[in-house]
């Protein structure tokens, strides 16, 4: 079990921020069984796999903001004089690798 101060550390999220993936989580998985029944109702592969993207790429925000958040910490917890170039230029990466998958 991690110590208090152990879960300080590791906090990259505030309560908002939370809230706010849960929320984002909670939505892809209406949606995930939404896709579901329509494919027992044998719907047409192009409104599924239009779903299926928009899932995809919900589901890529959410890996977005929890990158953000753990990378923002690093940063500052290294104590890297150019944090916040380099956080810009990580995100950069991040979003274009994102964008390609």
């Amino acid at each position: 079990m991690q110590s208090s101060t152990d879960q300080q550390k590791r906090t990259y999220l505030d309560d908002g921020q939370a809230r706010s993936i849960v929320n984002a989580l909670s939505r892809i998985e209406g949606h995930v069984g939404s896709v579901k029944r329509m494919v027992d109702e044998r719907r047409c592969a192009d409104e599924l796999l239009t779903q299926i993207a928009a899932i995809k790429a919900a589901l890529n925000r959410v890996t977005v903001k929890l990158v953000e958040g753990e990378l923002r910490l690093c940063l500052t917890q290294c104590g890297a004089e150019d944090a916040d170039e380099r956080f810009a230029a990580a995100m950069r990466a991040l979003s274009s690798m994102l964008k390609r998958s």
